[in-house]
């Protein structure tokens, strides 16, 4: 069994000895309630400080959690809640459309799985939650970089590599599809990823009217398409399912 390291372990008992009672406390504070000599915790300390998970007041040099571990935990607030508010409607949306469903986010220059609805069937499926998609390719990602200021800058940026023959990498080609898909309010990835899958997905808006996520479905090219073209009832259902999540998140109507 893999042994823990301590000065991880240390630093995570740090941060919740801050995190409760008195709002800031000092080095010797800190080093008596661990049992930690006065170095060991002043180089922990120094260390957090460093990476914005702590700071330290300039007058009394004590210590108080950081802006960085703070918008960390909003992040996860904003991440738990969005997918807390979207479970009944991808639910509703992997029952009409008959296809697998996934709710992603921005996340390290790509696309964060944060919640996957299995296609109601009885085959084998693999669950998803965690895994990557790129930004470039996936119908998540297209609508991610279309809506989302950080996600745009990111793909721009990125290394945007070719998975099929259609992916579609350059980057003025790129703009375009992006322009498209402000225009029509969803994004399509037809085996621009994957051989023989499709998708589409929509984007999902918080009570600011900001990007937060987005939501669709991916599925078999001869299930998802019909005449070469994304069936039009599929995306009808899954821009429903995203304005029922940002409408449940207080955006409103769109």
């Amino acid at each position: 069994m893999a042994r823990n390291i301590q000065s991880l372990e240390r630093a995570a008992a740090m941060l919740r000895l801050l995190a409760g009672g008195e709002r800031r406390l000092g080095l010797s504070d800190i080093a008596s309630a661990l049992g930690l000599a006065k170095g060991t915790a002043h180089g922990i300390l120094r260390t957090l400080q460093a990476e914005g998970f702590v700071e330290q007041d300039d007058t009394s040099g004590r210590y108080q959690l950081g802006a960085e571990l703070l918008r960390l935990g909003t992040t996860y607030l904003d991440v738990h809640e969005l997918r807390a508010r979207a479970l009944v409607w991808t639910d509703d949306l992997a029952r009409s459309s008959g296809e697998s469903v996934y709710l992603g986010v921005l996340h390290q220059q790509g696309v964060l799985i944060v919640h996957h609805v299995f296609r109601p069937d009885d085959s084998r499926q693999v669950l998803e939650i965690g895994a990557m998609q790129p930004l470039h390719s996936t119908a998540l990602g297209k609508v991610l970089s279309a809506y989302d200021p950080v996600a745009h800058s990111e793909v721009i940026e990125a290394d945007r590599k070719p998975f099929t023959d259609r992916t579609v990498c350059e980057l003025d080609s790129f703009e375009n599809i992006l322009d498209i898909t402000r225009a029509r309010g969803y994004a399509a990835d037809v085996e621009e990823t994957w051989e023989g899958v499709a998708g589409v997905a929509a984007p999902i808006h918080d009570r600011r009217r900001m990007p937060v996520g987005a939501v669709g479905i991916t599925g078999a090219v001869e299930r998802l398409c019909r005449d070469g073209e994304l069936r039009p009832e599929l995306i009808a259902a899954v821009r429903d399912c995203a304005r029922a999540v940002s409408r449940d998140l207080g955006a409103g109507r769109f």
